[in-house]
C-alpha cells in the first residue's frame, strides 16, 4: 500500500499524535514542535546536506537532538580513497538552535569555538557555509557553496510508530540540488562545478522511540542526459501506509514500494559493507548494483547511547521502471547506502 497524503493542514492532532500517515512530494503537511505531546528529550530535528560530484564528497549536519546535538562535517575523497569526519557534542540544547519548522526557508547555525555553520535559505538559494579549526592534521576547514535549482518533487513521509502514538518522523529528501562553490582544507582546495554537482537536503524533524535501526540510500546525478536521483530507505517506524522509496527523472517523482538492500555476509556471519551490495523491490521495478568504493564507520558505545554508522559511497547501475512503465537504465551513479544501528 501507497498513500499518499493530498490534504493541506497540521502534522498533528491535539493528542500530539499524526493525523495522517502516509508520503507526498511536498511538505503538505505542518509541522509544528508546540504541538508535540510526548517527553521533549525524545524530540529530534536535524538538517542534513550532501554534495558530491562523484570525485568528492562533503556532508554537514546541525542537529538539535533535545538532550544532546551533534554538529558535524565529512570530507570524503573518492579518488583516494579516503575520509576524514569531525563532531562538535553539545549536551541540552532542548530546542535552543531554533530549527526551522519548514524546510522553505529560514535559516539553520551553529558556532563554538570550533565549528562556525551557516545553513542560509532565502526560499530561492541555500548558502552553505562552513569554518572548522583543525579539521585535519592540524589544518582548517573552509567551504562556501550554493544550492539551487530546487526541483519540483521531493520525498516526504509521516511515519508513525506502533509502540508508541505519540511517536512520529516526518522526513524530507530534496535530491538532485544544483551544487557550486569550494572547499579548502588548508592550502589545498577542491571546486564544484554547478554542470556536475548535486546536493541532497535530509530535512527531519520528529519524536523518536529509544531503539531504532535504518537503511538509506541516495544517489544524484546525470543519466542518460537527463537529471536523476533517488531516495530508498527503510527499517523504523510503521511503514505499513507507505514507503519511502522514489526516483525521480528532471524533478519529477516516481514512486515506488518496499526497497530490500541485499548487503553481502562474510563467513563469520557479520555484514561485509565493502563488497557489492543489490537493490530490490517487491513490486519487480527495482534492480540495482553498488559497488562500494569507501566506508565512511563510525561506532560510539556510551552503554546508554549507541551508534553503529556505515555510510558506504559508490556507484549504482541497474533498471528502474518509471510509473508510465517504461525502463530507466543507470550506469555509474555516485551516491551512497548506510546501515544506523542507534540507540539514544
Amino acid at each position: 500500500m501507497q498513500k499518499q497524503i493530498i490534504e493541506k493542514g497540521a502534522l498533528l492532532n491535539h493528542e500530539g499524535e499524526l493525523i495522517e500517515a502516509g508520503y507526498a512530494t511536498s511538505l503538505i503537511r505542518e509541522y509544528r514542535r508546540k504541538d508535540i505531546k510526548a517527553n521533549p528529550m525524545r524530540i529530534k530535528e536535524w538538517d542534513y546536506y550532501l554534495i558530491s560530484d562523484g570525485r568528492r564528497a562533503l556532508a554537514l549536519t546541525i542537529s538539535d537532538n533535545s538532550y544532546m546535538g551533534l554538529e558535524s562535517v565529512s570530507w570524503i575523497d573518492l579518488e583516494k580513497p579516503e575520509e576524514t569526519t569531525k563532531s562538535e557534542i553539545i549536551l541540552m540544547p532542548m530546542g535552543k538552535l531554533n530549527l526551522p519548522s519548514s524546510s522553505v526557508s529560514g535559516n539553520v547555525s551553529f558556532h563554538n569555538k570550533n565549528l562556525n555553520m551557516i545553513f542560509g535559505n532565502n526560499g530561492q538559494k541555500r548558502h552553505l557555509r562552513v569554518n572548522y579549526k583543525d579539521f585535519k592534521d592540524g589544518k582548517t576547514l573552509t567551504a562556501d557553496l550554493i544550492l539551487d535549482d530546487v526541483p519540483e518533487d521531493s520525498m516526504v513521509i509521516a511515519t508513525p510508530y506502533k509502540e508508541d502514538p505519540k511517536a512520529f518522523y516526518y522526513n524530507q529528501k530534496i535530491n538532485c540540488l544544483r551544487a557550486q562553490g569550494y572547499v579548502s582544507i588548508g592550502n589545498d582546495g577542491y571546486r564544484f562545478e554547478g554542470d556536475s554537482a548535486f546536493g541532497v537536503l535530509d530535512w527531519g524533524r520528529g519524536v523518536w522511540t529509544y531503539s531504532n535501526t535504518w537503511y538509506w540510500s541516495s544517489a544524484s546525478g546525470m543519466q542518460n542526459g537527463k537529471r536523476f536521483g533517488f531516495n530508498l530507505g527503510y527499517g523504523f517506524g510503521d511503514t505499513s501506509n507507505a514507503s519511502e522509496n522514489m526516483v525521480f527523472v528532471d524533478g519529477k517523482a516516481h514512486k515506488l514500494s518496499q526497497v530490500t538492500f541485499n548487503i553481502p555476509f562474510k563467513e563469520d556471519g557479520s555484514e561485509d559493507f565493502m563488497k557489492p551490495w543489490t537493490f530490490t523491490s517487491d513490486d519487480g521495478r527495482l534492480n540495482l548494483d553498488f559497488e562500494p568504493v569507501i566506508d565512511r564507520a563510525a561506532l560510539i558505545d556510551l552503554k546508554l547511547i549507541r551508534s553503529d554508522q556505515h555510510q558506504v559511497f559508490g556507484r549504482f547501475s541497474g533498471t528502474v521502471i518509471l510509473d508510465d512503465g517504461s525502463p530507466f537504465e543507470i550506469k555509474n551513479l555516485p551516491g551512497f547506502a548506510e546501515k544506523v544501528a542507534n540507540k539514544w
